[in-house]
């Protein structure tokens, strides 16, 4: 329905689905939702068009709609001269990523929100980011650029039609390129490439802190994969530090740091500084999703506690407060409270006081990291004053030690003051939540339940990750395709390369978590349709979008990993493990088109290239197999001793028997009641173990063959 008030602006936003897009919905701007009616809109009136995107957890986009959207004097301008379109990043990846790679390619810089101006036809000839209200921060003023737009739109039309017209071919013929990739027949990267990848990833390192880069700092735990898996072959530990260091001590990093919620478990964002300290506040499903499983398998990889508590309180979190009651998993949390960046999140020593009692709110304040002088201020928000974000920095057994305490007892201690901060906490007024539900994040999601669920034993987890599955299918497969998102019972947007992707090979973490090859066999089918409708034959490798889809400027081939793996990443990782598990070497030879396609850029981009990366080792691993046949009673003592291993080059096949039609059992067959294990590798199989005590012996002596 549309809204409209008593002077005649109409918003059109009233009807979506997207909480953002809701968020705008009452603004004096007359907004559009991208589609045919804003495009027609432009070309009956003869107006541009504005195209303003953003996502609902986006701090800048929040200041951006206060400043400007919601000012009667620049919406009339907007409306006056402009077709506005608002656009969800999230609901719409396809868009915005179309219109950041103009935005990039016309100022060198992106990010949200992201304002481009076009000719009705879709072309862009003006693009940035944020504008401020007036001329400041080395940007004109919003009005400003309205004003010198709408002039040179009725003034000088031709040439900006002309300069419109080279943007997009320049634009087009550079998507063109990169969608080529190298050159026809190439090979995919050998472990000389993958070495120079790794090495390229170490000269990026912050040695100090963890991470790559300096400030603002990201998690990357594509690469963070990839550098623990790298780590476990023998080339892995060359180097200082190693693939592994690299690895864990970028994860412990993030773990200690403010970037962490020590209350409420899962991570933000990013860092605005090096060191992990001070968070971007909002809270992604993607971020955490991918957060829980790296950690989860770095608790393999080392025996260190926290990395399993780092896990759990990540997935304890996206249970707690990111689950709908359908099933779902929601997008995100805002970083802004009230107004003010961080204010749900930070603490001041007086307020830990209040809640822990004097003395034992100044321990909680050691242990935590929490000073009068405090490490965060919103600088929209001078008048909140300076506060702590909470970290875990101090190693507590110095506080126990320096108090003359035993350290034990501390951290029992400091557990119950979590539990009663964050009892406190949740009487704040919480950040705004997106509840939309989006496919490919859901698949992070369901893998990093169902792995956690293996690894750990928690089936409490592994029913978390059936329900999801039950439920996308349920509401968002129709007739063989996949939908992008889902809000209050209504799915919509049609999926994308990540949709179908993300979400198979969570399908595949969950066969390896129940045995149930009915999971198996729907990846198979979202493998199918992403090799029927979005592969590019003549290219390599796939595009974004479906070739039934919605025309957009470009249609892009997307390699490079933002906050999730690249669609073309992950399509080349559920290939390569679905053409192990079928026995399709067809499909395995779609992986080797993908890695082949980045081929010799893979180094160069490694920190963007992870996804891609976890490929090409997975391609030059020797083949191994684990396949465990029998009741799952009788499995479970054996899959519990593979769950303790890090194998991540390894397929796992769990099943009742060989009737699941996989070829990997075949001939597989166990006694009456009973399970058996057979551990292979390079097609050479030990002799089946009956007991988990056989099994344990040939893992290890796996393990030690291939250290030597």
């Amino acid at each position: 329905m549309d809204g409209a008030d008593g002077g005649g602006r109409r918003n059109r936003l009233a009807g979506e689905t997207s909480p953002y897009l809701l968020q705008h919905a009452s603004n004096p701007v007359d907004w559009y939702p991208w589609g045919g009616e804003a495009f027609a809109e432009a070309r009956a009136s003869d107006r541009p068009i504005l195209l303003s995107v953003g996502y609902s957890s986006c701090h800048w986009c929040h200041v951006m709609a206060r400043e400007s959207f919601a000012d009667e004097s620049v919406a009339a301008l907007m409306n006056e001269a402009f077709v506005n379109v608002k656009v969800d990043r999230e609901e719409r990846p396809d868009v915005d990523s179309v219109y950041m790679t103009v935005t990039q390619a016309m100022t060198g810089a992106g990010g949200w929100p992201m304002t481009v101006f076009l000719t009705p036809d879709g072309q862009p000839f003006y693009a940035d980011t944020y504008f401020p209200p007036h001329d400041g921060h080395g940007r004109p003023g919003f009005p400003r650029v309205l004003e010198a737009l709408r002039d040179a739109w009725a003034d000088d039309r031709e040439r900006l039609a002309e300069s419109a017209g080279r943007i997009t071919e320049r634009l087009r013929d550079a998507t063109e390129r990169a969608a080529a990739g190298d050159a026809a027949g190439a090979q995919p990267p050998g472990p000389e490439a993958i070495a120079a990848a790794a090495e390229r990833l170490r000269g990026a390192y912050d040695a100090e802190w963890g991470g790559f880069g300096g400030a603002p700092k990201f998690p990357a735990p594509c690469a963070v994969e990839f550098l623990m898996a790298y780590g476990e072959t023998p080339r892995g530990g060359e180097g200082e530090p190693s693939a592994r260091a690299m690895a864990l001590d970028t994860l412990r990093a993030m773990a200690r740091g403010g970037v962490r919620d020590h209350l409420g478990g899962g991570f933000a964002r990013y860092s605005v500084d090096r060191e992990w300290l001070v968070p971007h506040f909002e809270k992604m499903l993607y971020d955490n999703a991918q957060l829980a499983r790296a950690y989860t398998r770095a608790s393999l990889v080392e025996d260190d506690p926290a990395f399993g508590d780092a896990a759990r309180t990540t997935l304890a979190y996206l249970e707690r407060e990111m689950l709908d009651p359908a099933g779902g998993f929601r997008s995100a949390q805002d970083a802004d409270s009230e107004g003010v960046e961080g204010k749900f999140f930070v603490w001041t020593p007086e307020e830990f006081a209040a809640v822990l009692g004097e003395e034992d709110g100044a321990l909680a304040a050691e242990v935590w990291g929490v000073t009068a002088a405090g490490n965060f201020r919103d600088p929209h928000h001078p008048e909140f004053g300076s506060r702590s974000v909470l970290s875990r920095r101090r190693p507590l057994a110095e506080i126990a030690a320096a108090r003359g305490l035993d350290a034990a007892d501390l951290e029992a201690r400091a557990e119950g003051w979590r539990a009663r901060l964050l009892e406190a906490r949740a009487r704040r007024t919480p950040p705004g939540l997106d509840d939309k539900v989006l496919t490919s994040w859901n698949g992070l999601a369901l893998a990093a339940f169902a792995e956690a669920g293996r690894v750990f034993g928690d089936p409490s987890y592994v029913a978390i990750a059936e329900r999801n599955a039950s439920f996308v299918r349920a509401e968002l497969w129709r007739g063989g395709r996949l939908l992008h998102t889902w809000k209050d019972g209504e799915a919509r947007v049609e999926g994308m390369l990540e949709d179908y992707a993300l979400y198979g090979l969570g399908l595949v973490e969950l066969y390896r978590a129940t045995g149930d090859a009915a999971h198996l066999r729907w990846a198979a089918e979202l493998l199918e349709a992403i090799a029927e409708r979005f592969r590019d034959p003549a290219g390599g490798g796939f595009h974004e979008t479906a070739a039934d889809a919605e025309p957009l400027l470009l249609r892009q081939k997307p390699l490079f990993d933002a906050g999730a793996p690249s669609g073309n990443g992950a399509a080349a990782l559920l290939a390569f493990w679905l053409g192990r598990y079928f026995g399709r070497p067809e499909w395995e030879d779609l992986a080797r088109e993908v890695v082949a396609l980045v081929g010799g850029h893979l180094a160069e981009g490694a920190l963007g290239f992870g996804s891609v990366l976890q490929a090409a080792l997975l391609l030059n691993a020797p083949p191994r197999e684990i396949a465990v046949t029998g009741p799952p009673e009788a499995r479970r003592p054996f899959e519990r001793e593979i769950a303790r291993r890090y194998l991540p080059a390894t397929l796992i096949a769990p099943a009742a028997g060989e009737e699941d039609g996989l070829p990997v059992l075949e001939g597989r067959t166990p006694p009456a009641g009973a399970a058996l294990a057979w551990v292979c590798e390079d097609f050479a199989c030990d002799l089946p173990a009956s007991t988990p005590a056989q099994l344990v012996a040939q893992l290890d002596a796996r393990a030690a063959a291939s250290a030597r």
